[in-house]
C-alpha cells in the first residue's frame, strides 16, 4: 500500500448570545388595544442580525378573551433559517429575585435549536402570564414592568483542514553567521536607505510605518531566525491580539523584504484562521502578494459551513470597500465547490416550508406572522 497522510477537520458549534431590557411605563394605558395589537422594543442586534420584542397586553389570540398577555421575539432583519436560542425573564420588582423566567440555554431542545425561516418570524408564548395574576404581582411597579430578552444566535465554523498548510523553508542563519565571521566586518547588522531620508549628518532615523512593537518583533527575527513569541511581546494570550499583530508583522517583512519572515507570517496566520479573521488576512494576502495564503483563505471563506459567520464578520465589510475585487474571486470559488458538490450528489435539492403551528396550552411557538396578527405562509 502507498503510504498516505491522515488528514484532521472539526466542527465547532457555538452560539453568539447579547441582551435587551425592555420597559414599558403606562401598562394600564397600553390595556385596550384589542387583540393581536402589539408594543414594540426598539430593534437590537445580536449575532449580525436584527431582532425586536413584542408585547402583547391584550393578547395575541382573539380566542383567549384578553385573558393572557402575549410576547415575542422576532427576526427584525433579512435572513433565512436563523437558529437561535431564547430566553424572556420577567422582572421580579421587588427584589425578592422571584423573577419569572423562559431559557432554552439552561435545559437540552429536544430538536435543537428554533429555525427562524425568514424575516417576520417569531418564537414566543401566546400564554406567556394571565392578565389578572399579573396585574397583582410584584412584576408590575407604579404601573411598569420590565422584561429581559436574550438571544443566542447559533454559528457554525469549519477548523482545518490540517492539508492547508504553507512550508517553511530551513534556516540559513546559521550558514549567514558563519560567513559574518569570516569576513572580519566589524557589525553585524546593517539598515540600508534608499532615497532621501533627512539630514544626511543625522545619527537617528525615525520609522512611522510601524509601531515599536511590531519594530521589536522584527529586530528579534532579525537576529534570532524565528518568529517572535507574540505573548511575550503583548504580554497578552489573545488569539486575536496575536492575529493582529502577525498581520501587521507580514506587511513590515515585505516592506524590508525579510522573506522567511514573511512565510512565517503567512504560515501562522494560515494556523489561526477563523471566520473572525480570514476576511482581514484575505485583504492582507492580496496587498502583500502572498499566492500560497490568499489561495488558503478564498477556500476557507468559501466553505458553506463558514461563508455565513463570514459575511457577518467586521473584516468583511472592510473587504467590501478596500478589496471589492476579491469578492468575485470569492464567489468564483464558492461556485467551483458548489458545483462539485453537485456533481457528487447527482441529484436536485428540495426545499420544505415551515407553518405557524397554533397552540391551545401554554407553550412556546415558532411562527411567520405579522406583528400586528396575521399570519403569514411561505411556498
Amino acid at each position: 500500500m502507498d503510504d498516505f497522510k491522515d488528514s484532521v477537520s472539526k466542527s465547532v458549534s457555538e452560539t453568539v448570545n447579547g441582551s435587551h431590557q425592555f420597559t414599558i411605563k403606562g401598562y394600564s394605558l397600553a390595556k385596550g388595544m384589542g387583540p393581536g395589537k402589539c408594543i414594540a422594543s426598539d430593534v437590537f442586534t445580536v449575532g449580525g442580525y436584527d431582532w425586536v420584542i413584542y408585547f402583547y397586553p391584550d393578547g395575541k389570540n382573539p380566542e383567549d378573551s384578553a385573558m393572557y398577555v402575549s410576547v415575542f421575539i422576532a427576526l427584525a432583519s433579512e435572513g433565512t433559517d436563523v437558529r437561535a436560542l431564547f430566553e424572556l425573564t420577567l422582572v421580579d420588582q421587588s427584589g425578592k429575585g422571584k423573577h419569572k423566567v423562559h431559557s432554552h440555554f439552561d435545559r437540552a431542545l429536544e430538536s435543537g435549536p428554533y429555525t427562524l425561516k425568514y424575516r417576520g418570524s417569531m418564537w414566543g408564548y401566546k400564554r406567556f402570564f394571565r392578565r389578572t395574576t399579573l396585574e397583582t404581582s410584584d412584576y408590575i411597579k407604579d404601573d411598569c414592568l420590565i422584561m429581559n430578552c436574550t438571544v443566542g444566535v447559533v454559528r457554525t465554523r469549519l477548523e482545518g483542514p490540517k492539508q492547508c498548510s504553507i512550508s517553511v523553508p530551513p534556516s540559513e542563519m546559521g550558514q549567514n553567521l558563519k560567513a559574518l565571521l569570516e569576513s572580519e566586518v566589524g557589525c553585524d547588522i546593517i539598515f540600508q536607505f534608499f532615497g532621501l531620508v533627512g539630514d544626511p549628518n543625522m545619527d537617528k532615523v525615525v520609522v512611522e510605518d510601524f509601531e515599536p512593537s511590531i519594530f521589536k518583533a522584527m529586530l528579534l527575527f532579525i537576529y534570532t531566525d524565528k518568529l517572535p513569541d507574540v505573548q511575550e511581546i503583548t504580554g497578552s494570550s489573545s488569539m486575536c491580539m496575536s492575529t493582529n499583530m502577525v498581520q501587521h508583522l507580514l506587511a513590515a517583512a515585505d516592506l524590508y523584504n525579510l522573506d522567511r519572515l514573511k512565510v512565517l507570517c503567512e504560515a501562522k496566520l494560515c494556523e489561526e484562521l477563523n471566520a473572525d479573521t480570514v476576511a482581514t488576512t484575505l485583504a492582507l494576502a492580496e496587498q502583500h502578494h502572498c499566492a500560497q495564503l490568499k489561495a488558503i483563505c478564498l477556500k476557507f471563506a468559501a466553505t458553506p459551513a463558514n461563508l455565513g459567520a463570514v459575511m457577518q464578520s467586521e473584516g468583511f465589510r472592510h473587504l467590501e470597500e478596500c478589496c471589492p475585487s476579491l469578492l468575485s474571486e470569492l464567489l468564483k470559488t464558492f461556485a467551483s465547490g458548489d458545483e462539485s458538490l453537485s456533481q457528487l450528489s447527482g441529484r436536485k435539492r428540495s426545499g420544505s416550508s415551515v407553518y405557524g403551528i397554533d397552540l391551545a396550552a401554554e407553550g412556546p411557538v415558532a411562527e411567520s406572522v405579522n406583528p400586528n396578527g396575521r399570519r403569514v405562509r411561505r411556498r
